[in-house]
């Protein structure tokens, strides 16, 4: 319930907001215009709306940026769960801001609201992460992470689905996909305060050892936990002497040196490996497929679908297989796809059957992102931290993984209008046969993380089901792995 919960009005919200701005954005586009005429009796020009859009797109990025910089004093001061519900009052109000900027005639309030709700995703996808692995038992830990990144790609697919003309997307009603956001928030305010904190929080920042017996109790349904308790116990008093670590200081840890490279690669990856594009090509791919335009929303659905049965799958294969094995064949599966995209786009106004095969890449690339780097990156970095790392560094380890991630997606969203616009400007006068190569241009951020993921070290997710070998001595020899 509290995986369920705390997804919900959290990685649900951030994959809802990553969809819900394509299917409204010639109608906000259009209420821009409007707007700018009523204040200023002149059409806005195309590059003032093309700026605004942009802005409106890109600042959810920004507030992100913003919102896990705020990470590290919420926690202390909240606690895990107590952070998430007080993240809630952010997609309240940016709920508010973007249900009711047309009929205040204000665009500037769908900005604030972009930026507020960024703010939101920022703080959720720090701390949920973090309270998942501190709530679940170790045999079932990988599994229970993965809600996280099922509900992210189940909120892009609903995205999509209310965007579609029956439902919200049409002129009169595209207010109403941004009115969504309350409904999630309220219904983690209204189930998450009856459910235990975590109970590691509850031990070491609160020193509440009743309150952590009863949630350990809660969680893992039994009333034997003295084992939990006292490896918590260990770890605080292996904190009394450390303290929370700064940028630098990370980087001056030999033990951590490997260990921050895979994180600020696959978080790079994460958002740099081209999904962008792909979201945004897909139409034209289908358009010159010859499917009639009205039934293009509802083939676009698939991808949805692909990528929300892709991370299905993913969270229960993770405690067979493993993190590092989902994501390298993840990433090479992608890298793989993408140079069979490049081919196909580049004779597809050759052969009348080559855009299925394109559309029919497009689908294995969404599939091969949610196998692994789409659904356990959040939750391989936690595990990676915790694992090889002192307490005294998490927070600022996972604060450093999400300045990255949004850094990354800023990045994407300023870029891509201008590498739009230098497509648009080969392609004008004559057929570019370089054109495709754009496509295959996206694979290079996938190589070096599956070089160095190739490298002989120790995997994220030690053997816990073996009755020889006790998790703190597992923990210790891979630390003592990675030193050496």
């Amino acid at each position: 319930s509290a995986a369920f919960f705390g997804s919900v009005g959290s990685s649900f919200l951030y994959g809802y907001n990553l969809s819900v701005v394509n299917a409204p954005a010639s109608y906000i586009k259009t209420f821009y215009n409007k707007t700018w005429i009523d204040r200023y009796n002149e059409p806005i020009g195309d590059g003032t709306v093309t700026l605004l859009w942009s802005v409106t797109v890109s600042i959810f990025a920004i507030g992100g940026l913003v919102g896990a910089l705020t990470v590290s004093f919420l926690i202390k001061a909240l606690g895990r769960k107590g952070t998430l519900l007080a993240n809630n009052a952010l997609a309240l109000i940016a709920a508010l801001l973007l249900a009711l900027g047309e009929t205040a005639g204000s665009f500037e309030m769908l900005i604030i609201g972009r930026f507020i709700i960024g703010m939101d995703s920022g703080v959720s996808l720090s701390v949920l992460p973090m309270y998942l692995g501190e709530i679940s038992p170790r045999q079932v830990r990988g599994s229970i992470g993965q809600f996280h990144a099922i509900f992210i790609c189940l909120g892009v697919f609903i995205g999509q689905v209310l965007g579609l003309p029956e439902i919200f997307g049409q002129e009169s009603r595209w207010n109403f996909l941004f009115g969504f956001l309350a409904l999630p928030a309220l219904l983690q305010l209204c189930v998450l305060p009856f459910l235990p904190e975590s109970p590691r929080f509850l031990l070491m920042e609160r020193r509440d050892e009743a309150g952590a017996e009863k949630a350990f109790q809660a969680f893992l349904g039994r009333s034997d936990v003295s084992r939990e308790l006292e490896e918590v116990h260990a770890e605080s008093r292996a904190q009394n002497t450390q303290r929370t670590a700064s940028v630098l200081e990370l980087f001056r840890k030999r033990s951590l040196r490997w260990q921050l490279i895979t994180v600020i690669v696959v978080m790079s990856c994460y958002q740099l490996c081209g999904l962008n594009a792909i979201w945004y090509y897909t139409n034209g791919i289908l358009q010159k497929a010859g499917f009639e335009p009205t039934l293009i929303p509802y083939i676009t659905l698939s991808t949805g679908g692909i990528e929300t049965l892709a991370a299905v799958i993913s969270g229960l294969v993770i405690e067979k297989v493993g993190r590092r094995p989902l994501l390298i064949f993840g990433f090479s599966a992608m890298a793989v796809f993408f140079s069979l995209l490049t081919v196909f786009l580049h004779y597809q106004d050759r052969f009348s059957w080559m855009p299925y095969l394109s559309f029919t890449s497009i689908l294995l690339l969404i599939a091969s992102f949610c196998s692994g780097p789409g659904t356990d990156v959040c939750v391989c970095v936690c595990v990676c931290v915790h694992q090889y790392g002192d307490d005294g560094v998490v927070i600022t380890a996972l604060v450093l993984s999400l300045e990255v991630l949004h850094t990354a997606l800023v990045c994407v969203c300023v870029c891509m209008s201008s590498a739009q616009m230098c497509v648009c400007l080969c392609s004008c006068r004559r057929r570019c046969r370089r054109l495709p190569s754009c496509c295959l241009w996206w694979c290079v951020p996938l190589e070096p993380f599956i070089c160095s993921s190739f490298c002989r070290r120790p995997k994220t997710r030690p053997s816990w089901r073996s009755a020889r070998v006790s998790p703190r001595s597992t923990a210790s020899r891979i630390r003592l792995t990675s030193e050496r």
